[in-house]
């Protein structure tokens, strides 16, 4: 005779499968997550996401997204991202969180070398005895170019408020800027900045 069919076993079997199950709370919380960084994905530029190798469909909706951001409507914003964050469970997170982060970490580093770069330039435009120290700090430094920078910088900084900053102001960042580059051992890929707004081609 064999023995009776324990039942309790079963359901007790059943009960820890369905607790295996995640709660409608962490599916939310999953499904946020997504959103979140299918939004930070809109602020990549627009190689670094065709580096990911993403879906044609999930690579589509980022493209809208871009247009709806760019927009004055909101009122399709947070639907898009919704759309985003269910297409983005198609593939792994991973890498697209390292693209972020990296994106994230360079413009940290590109925002304190402009910072660095601005208060060279305050102190070479400002103080005779900087240039020396720009000059012990930095290998290679063609000293007869930066003094004419300096020279040419001041001229600017003596004009009117509204004539300031012009092109000698913005080469002596660039010429500064290039020594803080090589002293870390390379260049942005990202267009150069001036400190003041503008692209390294602008002109006056």
């Amino acid at each position: 005779m064999h023995p009776d069919h324990d039942d309790h076993d079963d359901r007790a079997d059943f009960d820890d499968f369905e607790d295996d199950r995640p709660s409608k709370s962490q599916l939310k919380r999953d499904m946020d997550a997504l959103q979140a960084l299918g939004a930070e994905l809109l602020t990549l530029p627009e190689k670094r996401v065709a580096a990911l190798d993403l879906p044609e469909s999930l690579m589509d909706a980022i493209k809208e997204g871009r247009r709806i951001v760019a927009g004055t409507a909101r009122s399709g914003k947070k639907r898009h991202l919704q759309l985003i964050g269910k297409l983005m469970r198609q593939v792994d997170p991973a890498p697209i969180r390292e693209a972020v982060a990296e994106f994230k970490l360079g413009r940290a580093q590109d925002s304190l070398e402009l910072h660095q770069a601005e208060r060279w330039r305050e102190r070479l435009v400002e103080d005779d005895n900087a240039l020396q120290g720009f000059i012990d700090s930095f290998d290679a430094v063609d000293v007869q170019q930066l003094r004419s920078l300096i020279r040419a910088a001041r001229k600017d900084r003596a004009q009117a408020v509204e004539q300031r900053n012009g092109r000698a102001w913005r080469e002596l960042f660039q010429f500064i800027k290039s020594h803080l580059l090589a002293a870390k051992g390379g260049a942005r890929d990202d267009d150069a900045d001036d400190g003041d707004g503008h692209g390294e081609g602008d002109d006056e």
